[in-house]
């Protein structure tokens, strides 16, 4: 098993660095969580790219429900993945849609906390916040989600984060704030609510440092968080201009080509 995972790393891995596409792999490293975990944490230690963050996927409560997980999974995030807002991005046959999230800007000081992070001390944390677009999709060819080892072990699902402008992080009620996904161009207008992302993106964040204290990853450096989506995966309607707002935070834009 571990020259056939091995195998399927440097396949999905050579897809990343070269935007192309390989058959499905096969369904039991997607059907496992444990196992696509496995492929997940071979395929990022293959990527010789710098580590800029850590993205939460499957934050979905009622996804998660639906699939018979109980917690979402953490994958890195890579520079040549990481844009700005008002940026341009191509968009390819396997692309899924794009998503809106909070992002969190986290201090290199973290790394040298020994203990449990919850909600009474994550704020200390926390350097700046910001809303963001993270563009989904597979590197493997008519590729269905049927697990949620799907999109962990094709290690991320992501195709492209673009940020838009931090602000200092503030006590926010991140249980009841409106989020709004629109094109006005190809007449696309979805509304959203950060109460979906894992209870709330704070409770999200205190996850994933968990778990990124559990997998004892040490980027030694400020790194991003990003949380997952407040509108699902929202499919494409057309090239052009899009924008994510968050209430309260901000907004962000992509130019899809």
């Amino acid at each position: 098993m571990k020259s056939e995972i091995n195998q399927i790393a440097n396949k999905l891995v050579k897809a990343y660095n070269t935007n192309t596409f390989i058959n499905p792999i096969p369904v039991k490293y997607c059907k496992n969580i444990n196992l696509a975990n496995k492929v997940r944490k071979l395929c990022e230690d293959k990527v010789s790219d710098e580590t800029i963050g850590i993205k939460a996927g499957g934050t979905g409560i009622q996804a998660l429900k639906k699939l018979g997980e109980k917690e979402p999974f953490i994958a890195k995030i890579f520079k040549k993945r990481f844009l700005k807002s008002g940026q341009n991005v191509k968009i390819y046959k396997n692309t899924k849609g794009i998503e809106v999230e909070v992002y969190y800007l986290i201090k290199k000081s973290f790394f040298d906390f020994k203990g449990k992070v919850t909600k009474n001390n994550i704020s200390k944390f926390i350097k700046f916040m910001g809303p963001c677009f993270e563009i989904v999709g597979f590197r493997q060819r008519n590729k269905q989600f049927n697990y949620l080892g799907d999109i962990c072990s094709d290690f991320g699902f992501n195709i492209k984060f673009i940020v838009g402008k931090k602000i200092k992080f503030k006590k926010l009620n991140l249980n009841n704030l409106k989020t709004l996904l629109e094109s006005k161009k190809n007449g696309l207008k979805v509304n959203g609510n950060t109460n979906i992302v894992y209870i709330n993106p704070l409770n999200c964040l205190r996850f994933v440092l968990n778990k990124v204290k559990k997998e004892k990853i040490n980027l030694n450096k400020d790194f991003y968080v990003f949380t997952g989506s407040t509108v699902g995966v929202v499919p494409f309607k057309g090239k052009g201009l899009y924008k994510g707002t968050i209430d309260k935070i901000g907004s962000v834009s992509v130019n899809i080509r």
